[in-house]
């Protein structure tokens, strides 16, 4: 059936809602979390197996690049967190008007930024 309108596949063209972007994220930091969640098993794993184990991974986590991860994890663990906040608000009817919901949008935005920036601080 043709519709006359014009269809745009680029979802990269297409000028998103905060509110879009922040839910959009709340999935994706989620996705993080959960494939960190093997990562921070592993370490769990390997630093209860022995004392050489405890010793490895303090070391392995002593590396930049795993400072790096470890920070990406705490920050997409906080971002997931206060969005989920947020969602869990609309879920009770607060925050659903569109000015509301903006507000919030960035408010989750600028906490997470905040929290990022001190977990980095708190890591390196």
């Amino acid at each position: 059936m043709k519709t006359g309108r014009p269809t745009n596949l680029n979802l990269f063209s297409i000028k998103w809602p905060v509110t879009a972007l922040v839910s959009i994220t709340h999935r994706i930091s989620g996705i993080l979390l959960f494939l960190a969640t093997a990562l921070l098993l592993y370490l769990l794993d390997l630093s209860l197996a022995s004392e050489d184990g405890f010793m490895q991974a303090g070391e392995l986590l002593s590396t930049p690049a795993a400072s790096f991860v470890v920070w990406l994890t705490v920050a997409a663990l906080l971002y997931h967190l206060i969005a989920g906040c947020r969602h869990l608000l609309m879920d009770i009817g607060i925050g659903e008007t569109w000015r509301a919901a903006r507000f919030a949008a960035a408010a989750v935005i600028v906490l997470s930024v905040i929290g990022a920036i001190l977990a980095g601080l708190w890591i390196w």
